[in-house]
């Protein structure tokens, strides 16, 4: 995106402007708590996608207009993590299944607009390639969460100092999920098997027991800005040559991320626990039933919302063809 074009939407903040990058940074915070939910993908339905790479990328260059443009985005994103363990948790405790088909539901109705993206573009073997390593990425850590899930919290309880250094590391590829859509950093961390032990370490008990927890903390905090920052800048350089391309591989990331929250770690436990207690049980029945009422909820939610942005994407088109042909005849 050229620089133009970045200081335009900085310049033009409105209130429905501001509030809807506030709702992209929510869906990021939520990103880092729900498994499968991807804040990038949020990012192409709002059609903010490559403003906020920009911004990211270029946030030491151009220090006031980026600050300005991710200052919504950030105060969504601590609402969205602050609300993601409050609320979220809780709905995933007590219906977990139901929750994921809402949010499987969100982004199905969604995936039209990523799709979008590549409208008019040649199919080549190479795009095929990408789209098809796109879809398997976020099935595979899904699958591998699966497996690695056995393990109980507490991981940190005697923090070791490779641990911080793998932090760092850890911080990084969570960052590069924030910028690439599809991804799940929830899920990247379940694979690891340092989900659980995460989640589980924000409570002020453990704190006070356990006060290197901050260390390991700081050293994500550390990676996941490289990772942000470094990525968001590589991606807008290759999406400036070659955008198909890439978006080749991002559509297969956007559907596989739906199927992963299917498979992936907390997702195979409530299978488990359907079996524990009989197939009958009235608590299963209600888990499966509410959650094919959410996602189909969410599909025709989210869709309702896609439609409505092509229609007035449709009607700025012809707008400035109705302007541009105007100039011409006055020439």
């Amino acid at each position: 995106m050229g620089q133009e074009n970045l200081e335009i939407a900085l310049i033009k903040y409105n209130k429905k402007t501001w509030c809807k990058s506030a709702i992209l940074g929510f869906f990021i915070g939520l990103a880092v708590i729900v498994p499968g939910v991807s804040g990038s993908t949020v990012a192409i339905i709002l059609k903010l996608y490559d403003q906020f790479l920009y911004a990211l990328g270029n946030v030491f260059k151009k220090f006031k207009a980026c600050i300005v443009f991710l200052l919504p985005i950030g105060i969504g994103a601590v609402v969205g993590v602050l609300l993601g363990f409050i609320a979220v948790q809780q709905l995933l405790e007590l219906i977990p299944f139901a929750i994921v088909c809402l949010f499987a539901g969100l982004m199905s109705g969604a995936f039209p607009a990523v799709k979008d993206e590549l409208k008019g573009a040649t199919f080549t073997a190479k795009r095929g390639i990408l789209f098809a390593v796109g879809l398997c990425i976020p099935v595979a850590l899904g699958c591998l969460s699966a497996i690695l899930s056995e393990g109980s919290g507490g991981a940190f309880d005697n923090l070791q100092a490779w641990q911080i250094i793998v932090g760092v590391l850890v911080g990084i590829v969570v960052g590069l999920t924030q910028v690439a859509p599809g991804l799940s950093a929830s899920a990247f961390l379940m694979a690891l098997g340092w989900y659980k032990s995460l989640t589980e370490s924000v409570h002020m008990s453990y704190w006070k027991g356990n006060p290197q927890i901050f260390l390991l903390y700081t050293a994500l905090g550390i990676g996941f800005l490289i990772g942000v920052l470094g990525f968001s800048k590589l991606m807008t350089n290759v999406f400036a040559k070659a955008r198909h391309t890439a978006y080749s591989m991002i559509v297969g990331l956007s559907l596989g991320s739906i199927l992963s929250m299917f498979c992936n770690g907390d997702t195979v436990a409530v299978y488990k626990s359907w079996f524990a207690q009989g197939a009958k049980h009235s608590a299963v029945f209600l888990d499966v039933g509410l959650g094919v009422v959410l996602f189909v909820i969410g599909v025709v939610g989210a869709y309702a919302l896609v439609r409505y942005q092509r229609k007035k994407d449709a009607e700025a088109a012809e707008k400035l063809t109705e302007e541009t042909t105007a100039k011409t005849d006055e020439k």
